[in-house]
């Protein structure tokens, strides 16, 4: 069996992906008429709470998705400067989590880089969560590296959880009627070498996830502190109520 996966000090990719186009359904009526990516939780838009992440990390340009309602997105979008925002437009069809980044990955350039759901919200714990991703990237073994969350510990998620990991990080899926210690957090460093013969038009990125683990190459780290799951109008007062008392 392989090392477990040390800790490093991060260079980190320059470039990374904010997934900020689906449509929010669950989040309704909140999102009739706001994106979910612009909904506030703590005073502040989910998708600035990702972009700024993502510029802690040190990354220089983020392409951001979008589709449902895209004209608030980009408005919204134009008032940032850090980091460089560049738009991959899926007005004409939503792509999906797989299908999105594909489409994009000539925005994206021929290294590492970070994705993020527009919804990946979470609790520092003593070390960045980015910084720990980028510290633990082994470009020789993995196509993709998945941040964690403890399924049972996490606000707002009811689900039974993706995947057990290995002492050296690898991951294998959730066996069926079963829960999984470890539930997808949303945030990654992808390998553009993940979408090698990926299909074309939608598709979820589970598919590649699949496919990475069938090859050994999909892996995992634990996150510090608490993920917040921000996926319904109740789930927004959880996340607020979490954020408080971490505060106090």
């Amino acid at each position: 069996m392989s090392a477990p996966i040390p800790f490093r000090k991060p260079a980190g990719p320059k470039r990374g992906m904010v997934l900020a186009a689906g449509i929010g359904k669950r989040m309704r009526p909140v999102t009739a008429t706001v994106p979910k990516p612009l909904v506030e939780v703590a005073g502040r838009p989910l998708l600035d709470h990702a972009l700024d992440r993502l510029a802690r990390a040190g990354v220089e340009t983020a392409v951001v998705n979008v589709h449902y309602l895209a004209h608030l997105v980009e408005a919204h979008l134009r008032r940032r400067e850090r980091p460089h925002v560049v738009i991959s437009d899926e007005r004409g069809e939503l792509l999906e989590t797989g299908g999105g980044i594909n489409k994009a990955l000539p925005l994206l350039g021929d290294q590492p880089f970070y994705v993020m759901n527009s919804d990946s919200f979470w609790i520092e714990g003593p070390r960045p969560n980015l910084d720990w991703l980028a510290g633990a990237w082994d470009d020789a073994r993995m196509d993709a590296l998945l941040m964690l969350a403890p399924t049972v510990a996490s606000i707002g998620y009811p689900g039974a959880g993706d995947f057990v990991m290995e002492k050296d990080g690898s991951l294998a899926r959730r066996a069926e009627r079963t829960i999984a210690p470890f539930v997808y957090s949303g945030a990654a460093i992808l390998s553009p070498r993940l979408f090698d013969g990926a299909p074309s038009g939608a598709f979820s990125l589970n598919l590649l996830f699949d496919r990475a683990i069938e090859a050994g190459r999909l892996f995992g780290v634990r996150m510090d502190g608490i993920w917040l799951h921000v996926g319904t109008p109740e789930a927004i007062r959880d996340a607020e109520a979490s954020v408080r008392e971490s505060a106090a």
